[in-house]
């Protein structure tokens, strides 16, 4: 088994999210294993390596490189993701933001208005925050200009926050109406 692979309960999970709207030409094709190709991406994007370095174990890299895609167009990332946050432990839970710099040819896409990235003494960055249970993983995800405050998303954040869940958070997040809200 692979440190960081797809674990069985999360393919069984995420298994109906995966069904690809694949026109009548490619699904007469033979379809790669999509437990293999998930592995592939999810290399790639920890890994920060380009497509084509892609190891031959994961199946051929433009395979995985166009279900990355058309999945993303599709929106199937959301769907995994929900569908992964819908089986989290809702007794505790925490909130908190990571700060990322931009890569240095990340802003030269002519026309995109929904880049969150902003300019700070560092340079362009962006503000992840991420809600997430008690064994870390996410159960909510969100991202803002790299100037942004904190608590500038913690109402969407939150709101599905249950009742009686405990909630951790640092100071950037210590104001009464998120107390409110947590109640």
């Amino acid at each position: 088994m692979q440190r960081n692979g797809v674990q069985n309960f999360e393919g069984i999970r995420i298994s109906p999210c995966r069904r690809d709207q694949a026109d009548a030409a490619q699904q007469a094709a033979r379809r790669a294993n999509d437990r293999r190709v998930l592995n592939g991406i999810f290399w790639v994007l920890r890994s920060g390596a380009p497509w084509r370095d892609l190891p031959e174990t994961y199946g051929p890299r433009t395979t995985c490189y166009n279900r990355f895609v058309r999945w993303r167009r599709a929106g199937v990332w959301d769907q995994i993701m929900e569908a992964l946050a819908a089986g989290h432990d809702a007794a505790v839970q925490m909130i908190d933001t990571s700060v990322v710099r931009v890569h240095q040819h990340g802003a030269c896409i002519a026309d995109n208005n929904y880049q969150d990235m902003g300019r700070s003494r560092g340079g362009l960055t962006s503000k992840i925050h991420a809600v997430v249970d008690t064994n870390g993983l996410p159960v909510h995800l969100a991202l803002t200009p790299g100037e942004a405050h904190d608590n500038r998303l913690c109402s969407v954040l939150l709101s599905a926050l249950l009742p009686q869940t405990m909630l951790l958070a640092d100071r950037g997040y210590d104001a009464d109406w998120i107390r409110e809200l947590a109640r």
